[in-house]
């Protein structure tokens, strides 16, 4: 999967915030206080997103509807995989320790985690 720059998942999360199509004034809208956006900009991006893959344009009526084809979690799971495979060897456990390494996960952090896997270990059974 494609890699969205940072304007593109900008339109995304307003795309994926919604239930249902958006016109570009409404995804204007909702990019309101983020960035100084145009509608033109946000047209070019529209046609890229729809380009890769990410967006739907349903043009059946005199108001273009834009939809994602691709979805949040699905996308999120696809670049922390990706981010994981390059940087980490696939290993979480170096992801983690080059966390802890680098001053940026907390022993708060550690604690969550350590219980968050606790709670995945009694829901398999295990």
């Amino acid at each position: 999967m494609k890699k969205l720059g940072d304007a593109e998942l900008e339109i995304m999360k307003v795309l994926w915030s919604h239930n249902g199509p958006l016109t570009s004034n409404q995804i204007l809208e909702g990019l309101a206080g983020i960035k100084d956006w145009r509608l033109s900009s946000i047209m070019t991006a529209l046609a890229r997103l729809a380009k890769k893959g990410f967006v739907y344009c349903d043009r059946t009526t005199r108001t273009n509807y834009y939809s994602a084809l691709v979805g949040e979690a699905e996308y999120k799971l696809a670049q922390s995989r990706s981010f994981l495979e390059k940087l980490y060897d696939n290993s979480i456990q170096k992801l983690v320790s080059g966390l802890y390494d680098g001053n940026s996960i907390s022993a708060d952090d550690i604690r969550g985690l350590r219980e968050y896997l606790e709670k995945l270990e009694e829901g398999r059974g295990n």
